[in-house]
């Protein structure tokens, strides 16, 4: 049994509809610009060649309907309703084939975003690390596996604020599908089983405040629910 100075923390983990076994989470991916009205009203550009990514750290997902604190260092908490892919297997500069055949499930998840933090980043020209990947900026719903769900290509995603939608999109309106995502992050890293990929948002994105009550829907897939406090 191998010593540490102190006992580690356990591993990130997600549900699994249909099972008492967790997924265990190793790292969180995330595109950006991937749905070409989101971009706009983010006044960005799309392109197939450069995809935007970041990551987040693993312990920043809040599962199971738990709460989500409202961040400190932001008066300006936006949020992001995203279809994540969770990953049973990786490797370096996959094909499309490939990409499918790594897919374990896939969940609903919101993707918060210190919008203020964000924008101070981008007029200096410096990273979004502050702006993204602070604690409890991650909530997702359970996975659901491939095995239930297929891969989907079509079909509405929605976010809804206090019972009024916020956003809604069709996933069939997505720049990039998401094993084209994986196959354009493989040639950055290793990808490995236990790793997510939140794969952008549609339009409308907007401000959360203490005490809103979020729904975040796909068909087929587990809802996720959850409170801002």
């Amino acid at each position: 049994m191998t010593p540490y100075v102190f006992p580690p923390a356990a591993p990130p983990s997600v549900p699994v509809v249909g099972s008492d076994a967790r997924f265990p989470v190793r790292r969180i991916f995330c595109v950006g610009r991937n749905y070409e009205e989101h971009a706009r009203e983010m006044k960005a550009t799309v392109s197939l060649d450069a995809p935007v990514f970041f990551a987040k750290p693993a312990d920043a997902l809040v599962t199971d309907g738990a709460d989500v604190p409202y961040p400190s260092m932001t008066e300006d908490l936006h949020h992001e309703v995203e279809l994540v892919v969770a990953l049973q297997s990786g490797g370096r500069d996959l094909d499309e084939s490939a990409a499918r055949a790594a897919i374990y499930g896939y969940a609903v998840g919101l993707d918060l975003t210190r919008r203020d933090l964000q924008a101070q980043a981008k007029a200096k020209g410096t990273p979004w690390d502050t702006a993204k990947g602070f604690d409890a900026s991650a909530p997702i719903g359970a996975i659901t596996p491939v095995a239930q769900c297929g891969h989907p290509a079509a079909g509405e995603l929605r976010l809804d604020i206090n019972g009024a939608t916020r956003q809604r999109a069709d996933i069939a309106t997505m720049v990039m599908a998401p094993a084209a995502i994986l196959v354009a992050l493989s040639r950055y890293y290793a990808l490995r089983a236990g790793d997510l990929l939140y794969t952008g948002t549609p339009a409308g994105v907007a401000a959360l405040q203490r005490g809103d009550v979020f729904v975040a829907t796909f068909p087929g897939l587990a809802d996720l629910r959850g409170r801002i406090v």
